[in-house]
């Protein structure tokens, strides 16, 4: 999808408006353009999307038969290449095609580039308005173009036409300068983000991404608990039947509807595949019922921008390890939206393989929290399992290896007789996994020398895991930052957090995008 021109709608003012105020002293309102966006056959307001957001706009209106430019601007990391002599020829053909004989503008004596563009287009300065820009007490410029439909004008219309097509093509697959920080980062815009992943159905509404209007959770556990973990089609179907009320609630909530937002965001991967087409495709039926943005966000740069929304003073450069069901990777992340997988597990993740060994061990699912509870209770030394890749000099994990070790001591200690005093197997198991995350965690952030690491997933709620990275990184100088309980399993307030910032950042998901289980986060 390349640039092209099409008609100003209520759905591009947010960005519109970060345009005009970058660019002139006294900018129009939110309500001057709102009342522009929906004239009669006496007004052409445009503008030039793209997948990187509105790139520039202009509006022209015409009285009889004559034609006056009202406003036009490209934004700044998208000039000096051509966009505004696409948005003129576009609205002076515009202005032609509705009986448009002359055109007029004012522009600042001051401003030679833009004064330069018009005289290409055939106008010439016809006097002076004093005092026209109040700001600085500056004269406008009034420029003049005599008669759009003579022969000479026809040509350089054609020419102009084809000159502008050629400008809005040069940005297939060019990128224009975007931020990185989220410094500037407005914090007004409301987002409503939409999680499913796996086996909860969520939805949050967020303003300016760090303040959470609402976060609601419709949690399946009860539904999988029976069978020891999660069934991907019970998963599909209890996504179908709760995301109509769920969304509704998140709304209710925070107060507002859905003419209030700004974007919708959702989880398009990794996940189970079923489950994540229920989320997109509600949301993108929302989108287009509503003609708002839709944001794509994966799911494990939802669980970092979690930390942001405990720590809003979080900021790259920083390592964080990632563990859930799913996931255990350490990930580098140089700046917000950057990331740089160290790496990941090779067989089970951290809460796979306390599931399993929970569900051994007759503790039910999930199988994290009963474990965590019960090695609160029992001695972390009693039984040595191994440490998988502890020296490996790598960041990659395995605990499948351990998970068969656990299995294999109970059931030597069933068929020897023995009881087995569940609190120490829970505590020594739980302490083998710990003590390899916490290692390559630490060494991760002294060789890539950041000052400051974040956890993120389900497993990252553990309180042993918290206290034991947070001790072995503060005698490094390390600063760990931790999200609440309630952001470390799926929710849709990190997917917001970090969908705002895609947002800002003018990134779009196609209509045609489909979930992904597998995405990858870089």
């Amino acid at each position: 999808m390349s640039a092209s021109i099409r008609p100003m709608e209520p759905r591009h003012l947010r960005e519109v408006l970060e345009i005009e105020r970058s660019s002139f002293a006294s900018p129009w309102t939110e309500g001057a353009f709102l009342s522009e966006c929906d004239t009669g056959p006496d007004r052409e307001w445009v503008v030039i999307e793209s997948p990187w957001g509105v790139l520039g706009y202009a509006g022209v209106a015409i009285m009889v038969d004559e034609a006056h430019v009202m406003n036009v601007a490209v934004r700044e990391d998208a000039r000096h290449a051509g966009l505004g002599l696409a948005l003129m020829s576009h609205i002076i053909e515009a202005a032609a095609l509705r009986g448009g004989v002359r055109m007029t503008l004012e522009v600042r004596p001051s401003n030679e580039a833009a004064t330069a563009l018009y005289e290409r287009l055939g106008m010439t300065a016809a006097g002076l308005r004093p005092g026209y820009y109040s700001d600085v007490g500056e004269d406008a410029l009034v420029m003049w173009s005599e008669d759009l439909c003579s022969e000479e004008m026809l040509e350089l219309r054609r020419s102009l036409a084809e000159e502008a097509a050629r400008s809005l093509g040069a940005f297939e697959g060019v990128v224009p300068s975007r931020p990185t920080g989220l410094a500037g980062m407005p914090g007004d815009d409301l987002v409503l983000a939409i999680e499913t992943s796996c086996d909860e159905t969520a939805a949050a509404v967020l303003r300016g991404g760090r303040e959470v209007l609402s976060s609601v959770v419709a949690s399946q556990v009860d539904f999988h608990a029976r069978f020891g973990g999660v069934v991907p089609e019970i998963a599909s179907r209890k996504h179908t039947e709760a995301i109509v009320g769920v969304v509704d609630e998140a709304l209710e909530r925070a107060g507002v509807d859905l003419a209030d937002l700004d974007a919708i965001g959702v989880t398009h991967g990794p996940g189970l595949i079923g489950a994540l087409v229920v989320g997109l495709s509600y949301a993108k039926g929302l989108a287009f019922a509503t003609g708002l943005p839709l944001v794509g966000v994966n799911h494990m740069e939802g669980h970092i921008f979690a930390n942001l929304l405990a720590d809003p003073e979080l900021e790259p450069p920083m390592v964080a390890l990632l563990v859930s069901g799913g996931h255990t990777s350490l990930v580098h992340v140089p700046a917000w939206g950057e990331y740089e997988v160290l790496g990941s597990t090779l067989d089970d993740a951290a809460g796979e393989a306390f599931d399993k060994v929970a569900k051994v061990l007759g503790l039910g699912y999930p199988g994290g929290p009963a474990i965590s509870r019960l090695a609160a209770e029992g001695d972390a030394e009693a039984i040595r399992f191994p440490r998988a890749m502890m020296d490996s000099g790598d960041y990659d994990f395995s605990l499948s290896g351990l998970k068969t070790a656990v299995i294999n001591h109970v059931r030597h200690e069933r068929e020897a007789g023995r009881q087995i005093d569940l609190a120490d197997l829970a505590a020594s198991f739980q302490a083998a996994v710990v003590d390899v995350q916490v290692a390559k965690s630490v060494r991760a952030a002294k060789e890539h020398g950041v000052s400051t690491f974040c956890i993120g997933g389900g497993v990252a709620a553990n309180p042993v895991l918290r206290e034991a990275l947070r001790e072995a990184l503060a005698a490094e100088g390390v600063r760990l930052s931790v999200p609440p309980f309630e952001l470390c399993t799926d929710n849709a307030a990190m997917i917001g957090a970090a969908a705002h910032f895609r947002f800002w950042r003018g990134e779009r998901l196609e209509p045609s995008a489909e979930g992904v289980s597998d995405l990858k986060l870089g």
